[in-house]
């Protein structure tokens, strides 16, 4: 094994690098659209809160693995073709926007509703108020359920390797298979979770670090 430590380093750094960008970019999307899901939800409009709660049953109640599918093999049935990189990101991001929305939800109703009253008694309309006052307020007190979305999200990214995604999970696969007398198959599976405690274990450190200093402040 220590023959070929480079060699399996260079798999590893390459699937690494592959799975920390695709799970940022998607958190991103997850956040954008877990926001307007949240304000969906809160909102006086029924047809808003309808088409969240469609959403979210939606993609809460069908497995990451068929959306994937549906996306990289279905879309291209009907004319539209991406890069597998970008099914990956529209699918993790989008399935992880109906959890990060139901967080968000929960957020924005442990805020006293005094201060809505108050943002509308001052001129601001629903939607100033949310963005202004209550969204913010919101984000501070879910920070760590949204840690434990983006930890998550890290792991569910292996598996867009089913679409050809070279992140870490595809490497490790690819250097066993076309390696398989140069490794052995346990070093290879060590290396690969020391890889995800790697990427895991600072983002719960600064999430520990946020929630310290979101308590602070309120």
């Amino acid at each position: 094994m220590f023959d070929n430590f480079d060699l399996m380093v260079d798999a590893m750094g390459q699937g690494l690098w592959v799975t920390i960008w695709v799970t940022a970019v998607s958190f991103i999307v997850a956040l954008i659209i877990g926001a307007l899901l949240a304000m969906m939800h809160v909102s006086p409009a029924p047809p808003a809160r309808w088409v969240a709660t469609a959403y979210t049953g939606l993609f809460k109640n069908v497995p990451l693995l068929a959306i994937l599918f549906i996306l990289y093999f279905g879309f291209p049935k009907i004319g539209i073709v991406l890069p597998s990189w970008q099914w990956a990101i529209i699918g993790l991001g989008t399935y992880t926007a109906a959890f990060v929305g139901e967080t968000l939800r929960s957020g924005i109703n442990s805020i006293d509703l005094g201060q809505a009253e108050a943002a509308r008694s001052i001129g601001l309309t629903f939607g100033q108020s949310l963005r202004h006052i209550i969204l913010p307020q919101a984000f501070r007190t879910v920070i760590p359920p949204l840690g434990s979305l983006l930890t998550a999200l890290v792991k569910n990214s292996s598996l867009v390797l089913v679409i050809g995604v070279p992140e870490l999970s595809a490497q490790a696969q690819r250097l066993i298979n076309d390696n398989q007398d140069r490794f052995d198959l346990w070093a290879v599976i060590l290396g690969v979770a020391a890889c995800y405690l790697i990427v895991n274990l600072p983002i719960s450190y600064f999430i520990r670090r946020a929630e310290r200093r979101a308590q602070f402040a309120r």
